[in-house]
């Protein structure tokens, strides 16, 4: 048998959804059940954080559990901050496969993409302001 959990302990869970999409309780389950949490009511929390800004995107979602107590914190992944810079129309997921996605986005967006994304980059610094870019042009 697994050792007993301890509900003082801290447990990041990362889940991939949809934003604003009440996930199954069945996918929830597997990670959740053992910590004696309710999927249905983390599905909820998460579908209720991600509805504001990353409706209809597939995000990735950090559940940090302490105390029987989850805390929803969205992972920003660049393609989701490509895509929503897109500022393409919301689309039925269920309706709409297979969508390519086209346009174009400015400099300053994919700066801006970069800046947030350079935390969590293997990069020694971060990257270059828009200042020392319109200068050298």
């Amino acid at each position: 048998m697994p050792p007993k959990f301890d509900p003082t302990q801290v447990v990041d869970v990362f889940v991939r959804v949809t934003g604003g999409e009440v996930e199954a309780a069945s996918s929830l389950a597997p990670k959740i059940g053992p910590l004696s949490l309710s999927s249905k009511k983390i599905g909820e929390d998460i579908a209720k954080e991600t509805a504001r800004d990353w409706n209809v995107l597939r995000v990735a979602v950090k559940l940090t559990i302490q105390n029987c107590q989850a805390k929803v914190t969205v992972v920003l992944s660049a393609t989701a901050l490509i895509i929503k810079a897109l500022k393409e129309p919301e689309r039925d997921r269920k309706k709409t496969k297979n969508i390519k996605h086209n346009g174009s986005i400015s400099l300053n967006d994919v700066i801006e993409i970069a800046n947030v994304m350079q935390p969590r980059s293997m990069a020694a610094s971060p990257f270059i302001s828009t200042s020392i870019i319109t200068q050298s042009n």
